[in-house]
């Protein structure tokens, strides 16, 4: 355990690093997208929870769900407040109407109401756009951290500029159909990967911290019900291979041997929390620690301030506001 060892690896829990930065958490104001009884997120709040931070804001589309969470949390720690915030971040205006929603993953091809394909919408865009409309919000606090979630997705593709809506996928795909939904989820990621690295430029003159975590392969929650995993750990290895990753050449994955729900939220926590992580600030994180471009799935295009910078004016572009900080 840390605690006793000193030792954050792949095998740390979120309660374990909770009972570690409990001084840290106790009084904070943390608010998280993507909340609802079986998720990455509600796993997040409620472990945190324990701890005695002053607010939890809880963010969902769905405030039935999100309710329940808030609702276990009063049980079990009724001296923690919770605010439940209605959210649909595939939606501008519901972004916009919920100043003071969870991502998808490999969902099959459909655009949001706003025009945009829907991973971008909700992965990408959503994300963006509210961020930067809390921003002075979150400048505000004494120790601001922004924490974006990602995957290891993005060592397949760099960000398609030219098609991001993916209009001419069906005379690029060279995959089988079956790649489809992952593949265009795989570039949205390097927009969360870019957005935390260019966050920070953005905001270092007012140190805010920005993160993007890598909370790793969990099977069991919400996110990927629709999935079969057997196959998606073949479709990955197979893009892999056709890319020319290590990863394609190494064991195909068992799905009995990934992730548990509480490993994987022990890099949000690890990156929220944590005091000494101000000198990587931007940087991607995974298995609660900073990412080893050496060692890890990093490439160049997810920590490059030109991509970046590129995709932050594209972004601007698309939600229609420019924000400037």
């Amino acid at each position: 355990m840390p605690s006793e060892e000193g030792v954050i690896d792949t095998n740390t829990t979120a309660s374990e690093l909770v009972d570690d930065y409990a001084d840290l958490i106790k009084g904070k104001v943390v608010l998280t997208t993507g909340v609802s009884l079986g998720g990455l997120g509600a796993s997040f709040v409620q472990d945190i929870a324990s701890a005695n931070p002053s607010l939890l804001i809880l963010g969902s589309r769905d405030l039935i769900k999100t309710g329940k969470v808030a609702s276990a949390i009063t049980t079990a720690h009724p001296n923690v407040k919770t605010r439940l915030l209605k959210i649909d971040l595939a939606s501008f205006q519901s972004v916009r109407d919920a100043q003071p929603s969870a991502g998808i993953m490999a969902v099959e091809y459909g655009l949001s109401v706003d025009g945009f394909e829907l991973h971008l919408a909700s992965n990408h865009l959503g994300q963006f756009l509210f961020t930067n409309l809390i921003i002075d919000k979150v400048l505000a606090s004494k120790t601001p951290c922004i924490v974006n979630v990602t995957s290891s997705g993005p060592r397949f593709s760099p960000f398609r500029f030219g098609d991001y809506d993916f209009d001419v996928w069906d005379l690029l795909l060279t995959l089988e159909a079956k790649l489809q939904p992952m593949a265009r989820l795989w570039p949205v990621k390097i927009r969360q990967h870019a957005h935390g690295n260019l966050t920070r430029r953005k905001t270092g003159k007012t140190w805010a911290l920005a993160f993007s975590v890598h909370p790793g392969g969990i099977m069991s929650t919400n996110l990927a019900n629709h999935l079969d995993f057997s196959k998606v750990v073949a479709a990955v290895s197979e893009a892999d291979l056709a890319v020319g990753n290590a990863e394609g050449f190494a064991p195909l994955i068992d799905p009995t041997l990934v992730k548990s729900i509480e490993r994987g939220t022990a890099t949000y926590i690890y990156v929220a929390f944590d005091p000494n992580l101000k000198v990587h600030n931007g940087a991607y994180t995974l298995d609660s620690h900073i990412a080893d471009p050496f060692i890890d799935p990093v490439k160049a295009w997810t920590t490059s301030s030109f991509e970046a910078e590129k995709l932050w004016r594209l972004s601007e572009q698309l939600v229609g506001q420019k924000f400037s900080y």
